[in-house]
């Protein structure tokens, strides 16, 4: 079901030319300037003086840059490129009572996790994310988005040792999250993205990311437009389940796999926004306005350009800063282009208008 198909509406730039609006935005997470890095080394040596307050000033001036260099490469919505963040469990684990951190876990490779354990019921205590939203909206022209950890993966990704069953946890964490969200609505937030990675390695507990969606929306208002943005896997298998996920908006990563998978979606009965990966975060090279267009004509396979928003695969953290400003600017530049054509009446898209489906 899709909660309110006016919502993207309110995203769309003042004085913006075209008829057609296709949805610019990030995933989330974006390379962290070299000199944070180094900030973040020394607030953690003993024999510096460099303490909490100058750690502090230097993720706002590294929020206030990323923030603003999403502004220039053009995007519709941004984020603070998560410059208060290090990892997407650890960060929300850390602020969550019941959870405990024992240690790294070895995942793969040489790779290791901070995984936490939760040893007792899991409590809110003080907001997650407010502050962080608050600061980034002052400084930001255009809105601003807010990527959150889902209940799913924030279960998942924890040795639970208190809950008898990991729903029953994840259900726990999911009225967490609604109150978080409710706070954050509060001070001024109308976009949130949901992320829940883990359920592309769990694709069978489709069912308990349901329940925990209805959970976090619960009393929410429709204006604010709710995202649900899920890592690579084998999308048949929650697929068409997420039509009854209480969403405005499905993110998806198809770039990295060539849109092997867009067929899934192209039944004619997808029902939310979709959010269409254009640019592959997984490598450096930065894509083509040219190719880019393509691949968003790919999106267009399954929903009107009323329907679609344009984003990276994934979270661009990984990739040289220079590389992660490219894709963005093009991917701006490519959006705008294909409104151009859809306006003038150069890409004929009957198939995806007719696709999309009437809301309930």
């Amino acid at each position: 079901m899709s909660r309110n198909p006016e919502n993207r509406e309110q995203f769309r730039p003042d004085g913006h030319d075209a008829d057609h609006f296709l949805l610019t935005t990030v995933v989330g997470s974006y390379p962290k300037p070299k000199w944070l890095n180094r900030a973040n080394d020394l607030a953690e040596d003993d024999d510096s003086k460099f303490d909490a307050d100058d750690l502090a000033e230097a993720h706002d001036d590294a929020c206030r840059v990323i923030t603003h260099e999403h502004e220039r490469a053009g995007l519709d919505t941004v984020v603070d490129g998560e410059m208060r963040r290090e990892e997407m469990v650890e960060f929300f684990a850390e602020r969550i009572d019941g959870y405990e951190f024992n240690g790294p876990v070895k995942v793969w490779g040489h790779n290791y996790f901070d995984k936490p354990s939760v040893v007792d019921d899991v409590a809110y205590d003080e907001p997650w994310l407010v502050d962080e939203f608050e600061f980034t909206a002052g400084v930001a022209d255009r809105p601003v988005k807010v990527p959150i950890t889902g209940p799913y993966t924030l279960a998942r990704w924890a040795f639970n040792e208190a809950y008898d069953t990991d729903a029953d946890l994840a259900y726990a964490l999911a009225d967490l999250v609604n109150e978080e969200i409710e706070k954050l609505v509060d001070a001024g937030a109308r976009y949130i993205q949901i992320d829940e990675p883990a359920l592309a390695t769990t694709p069978d507990d489709h069912a308990i990311v349901g329940e925990c969606l209805d959970r976090i929306v619960a009393d929410i208002p429709e204006d604010v437009r709710i995202g649900l943005h899920v890592c690579y896997g084998d999308y048949s298998r929650i697929y068409p389940e997420i039509n009854d996920y209480p969403i405005d908006e499905f993110d998806v990563e198809l770039c990295n796999g060539g849109y092997e998978q867009i067929e899934v979606f192209a039944d004619g009965e997808f029902a939310p926004d979709l959010a269409l990966g254009v640019v592959d975060a997984h490598v450096a090279d930065v894509e083509s306005v040219a190719e880019i267009k393509r691949n968003i004509e790919q999106g267009l396979k399954v929903v009107g350009p009323d329907k679609l928003t344009v984003s990276p695969d994934c979270g661009l953290k990984l990739l040289p800063r220079e590389a992660a400003y490219g894709k963005m600017e093009n991917l701006v530049q490519a959006a705008r282009e294909v409104e151009a054509e859809l306006d003038d009446g150069e890409i004929d898209v009957p198939a995806a208008e007719d696709a999309a489906p009437a809301d309930d």
